[in-house]
């Protein structure tokens, strides 16, 4: 019996940024569904279930801050990572303070990427729900 792969909601407006983070994902053999603004991927959060959201911090249609906080109104579980340009500890802080559990500054090496994620998912699969990683 074949396991299935986790699943990673990107968010991200940047396509070339967007297309290269789920290629490393994807060779990494995550499943990765990837959307432009804040309001497809709510849309697509709220109608299927993700083991991790990636998620920008600067959106067309909103900050990274508000969609993390829309994500949370309704999904307390599922661990939430910010990959971001946004390098000041105060947006880190906000960003934990919104109910996310990492924070990875772009660019970061591929590898710490990876670990952040499999981290946070084996975490969140864990007791209670993921503890929050610098």
């Amino acid at each position: 019996m074949q396991l299935s792969k986790h699943r990673i909601l990107y968010i991200e407006d940047h396509e070339d940024t967007r297309d290269l983070v789920m290629i490393l994902l994807q060779q990494q053999n995550y499943e990765v569904i990837t959307a432009a603004t804040m309001a497809i991927g709510v849309g697509l959060a709220t109608n299927q279930r993700f083991d991790l959201y990636l998620l920008d911090s600067r959106l067309p249609d909103g900050s990274g801050l508000d969609l993390c906080r829309e994500l949370r109104s309704f999904d307390l579980r599922t661990p939430i990572l910010f990959y971001s340009a946004a390098a000041y500890e105060i947006d880190k802080k906000t960003a934990m303070d919104c109910g996310a559990q990492g924070y990875l500054t772009k660019p970061s090496d591929n590898g710490d990427l990876c670990h952040m994620i499999e981290k946070l998912i084996s975490g969140a699969a864990g007791v209670g729900s993921a503890g929050q990683v610098h």
